[in-house]
């Protein structure tokens, strides 16, 4: 599998690094407020589990499993696959996603909770894409960006697979293009 990845583009240093100032960051922003934090599965998994670590905040968590990529390409149609079993009514919510890359999805997905009667919507990633970006959306905590390039690991996959990668890396363009 490590001979898969043509180079680290995120070391787990550096994503310890990101996880701690990010959670600073969503603690002091909501002092006294009770967020619901809704991951994106699956990639949110690793990203969500240890960035909740370090946020010092009574909050409660939820997942919807939202998709628009068929293997390295986002297809433009967004799905979802499971709905919240949660109601979003009056909630301040931050979204955990791994990538904001084309942001078709995370759009449709705030879009979503809006109309549902959220009361305020942030966006929390990992990383950053934002050479990708074909829809009007930023998000509001990254942790850092990368290059057009494709990347997996920690979360992100490629076909399901390199998930469990303890760092982002750049794939082989070989290993997808076969």
């Amino acid at each position: 599998m490590k001979n898969d990845i043509k180079k680290v583009s995120v070391s787990a240093e550096q994503i310890e690094e990101m996880l701690i100032r990010l959670g600073n960051q969503i603690t002091n922003d909501y002092k006294n407020q009770e967020p619901l934090f809704i991951g994106l599965l699956k990639g949110c998994n690793p990203f969500m589990v240890d960035l909740l670590k370090h946020i010092d905040l009574y909050c409660t968590v939820a997942y919807m499993d939202v998709s628009s990529y068929a293997g390295t390409k986002s297809t433009g149609n967004v799905r979802i696959n499971h709905d919240l079993d949660t109601n979003v009514e009056d909630k301040d919510i931050i979204v955990i996603d791994d990538i904001l890359d084309t942001g078709r999805t995370l759009n449709a997905v705030v879009q979503l909770l809006k109309a549902r009667g959220a009361k305020s919507v942030k966006l929390c990633v990992l990383l950053d894409k934002p050479e990708g970006r074909v829809a009007p959306i930023e998000a509001d905590y990254v942790g850092g960006l990368v290059p057009n390039e494709f990347v997996v690991g920690y979360g992100l996959d490629y076909n399901e697979k390199y998930r469990n990668l303890p760092y982002i890396g750049v794939l082989k363009e070989e290993v997808y293009s076969k």
